[in-house]
C-alpha cells in the first residue's frame, strides 16, 4: 500500500511540475521533487495499512513541508519524533528570501509544531497514531510572491486554479482509494470543500477541524481545545478527559 502512495506522490509531482503560474507568483517550490528522500521515507514508514481518519491540508508551508518534505512537518516533529532524517535538495529556483534548509531550518512552522504537538500529545508515539490516522495535503506546492509571502492555491487566477486542482483531486481520490478512511478531516475551510467536492459518492465521511495557522485568531486561543470539540461533535475522535 505505501508503495501505491509513493506511485501516486510521484505521479503528481511529474503532472504538477508541468503547470505554469503567473504573477503576482515569482517562485514555485515542489517538495515532492527536491525532499522527495524524505517525503517518501514519510509515505513508506507510516502510510501501511487502512487509516480510519485521514487529516488533509491544503498545501505546504514555508517552513514546514517545503523544508522537510512531510506535510505540516516542523522540523522538531520530523526529526525527533519521526525519526526522518533524509536529506532534503533544493528547489529549481530558490527564492532568496525563503531558503531550504531542511532540518537545518530555524524557523518554526507554526501550524505545524501546533497539529504534531496535539498528536504528539495524544497519542505519544508515531506508531500508535499512524496505526489509524495520516497527514496529507491536497496540493503539493508552495507558491511564493516576490517579497517572500506565501500565496494560497485558493488566491491563484481561476485559469491557474482549474488545471492544478484537476491534478491535485485525482490524486486526492486515488490516495483514499489506497487508505480506505471511514473519515477525511480537512484541515480548515479549503481542504474540507475540496474534499467535499472531490469524494462524492465514495466512503469516506467529510469532517473538518480550524485550521490551526498563527494566522487565525480563533487558533490563537486554543487551537488544540477547538479541535478536539469539533472531532468530538463530530463523532471522529472522543477521549474520556475530553470536555
Amino acid at each position: 500500500m505505501a508503495n501505491t502512495l509513493v506511485e501516486i506522490s510521484r505521479e503528481l509531482s511529474a503532472e504538477v511540475d508541468r503547470l505554469s503560474f503567473s504573477l503576482p507568483v515569482t517562485h514555485v517550490y515542489n517538495p515532492l521533487a527536491y525532499a522527495v528522500r524524505p517525503h517518501e521515507a514519510y509515505l513508506e514508514r507510516f502510510g501501511q495499512g487502512r487509516k480510519r481518519v485521514v487529516f488533509l491540508g491544503m498545501n505546504p508551508g514555508p517552513f514546514g513541508m517545503a523544508q522537510t518534505g512531510i506535510p505540516f512537518g516542523d522540523v522538531r516533529t520530523v526529526g525527533e519524533w519521526m525519526g526522518i532524517m533524509e536529506p532534503v535538495g533544493s528547489p529549481r529556483d530558490l527564492h532568496p528570501r525563503r531558503p531550504v534548509q531542511g532540518l537545518e531550518c530555524p524557523r518554526v512552522e507554526v501550524s505545524g509544531r501546533r497539529l504534531w504537538g496535539w498528536v504528539k500529545d495524544r497519542w505519544h508515539t508515531p506508531n500508535a497514531f499512524f496505526a489509524e490516522a495520516f497527514v496529507a495535503n491536497y496540493c503539493p506546492l508552495v507558491f511564493l510572491e516576490d517579497s517572500g509571502r506565501n500565496r494560497t492555491p485558493d488566491r491563484l487566477p481561476l485559469e491557474e486554479k482549474a488545471p492544478l486542482f484537476e491534478i491535485c483531486d485525482l490524486a486526492l481520490m486515488r490516495m483514499v482509494e489506497c487508505l480506505n478512511p471511514d473519515w477525511l478531516v480537512g484541515v480548515g475551510a479549503f481542504a474540507s470543500l475540496r474534499a467535499t467536492e472531490v469524494l462524492s459518492g465514495m466512503d469516506a465521511r467529510i469532517g473538518k477541524i480550524l485550521h490551526p495557522s498563527p494566522a487565525s485568531p480563533a487558533a490563537n486561543r486554543g487551537w488544540w481545545q477547538i479541535a478536539e470539540k469539533q472531532l468530538g461533535e463530530q463523532g471522529i475522535f472522543k477521549w474520556e478527559n475530553q470536555s
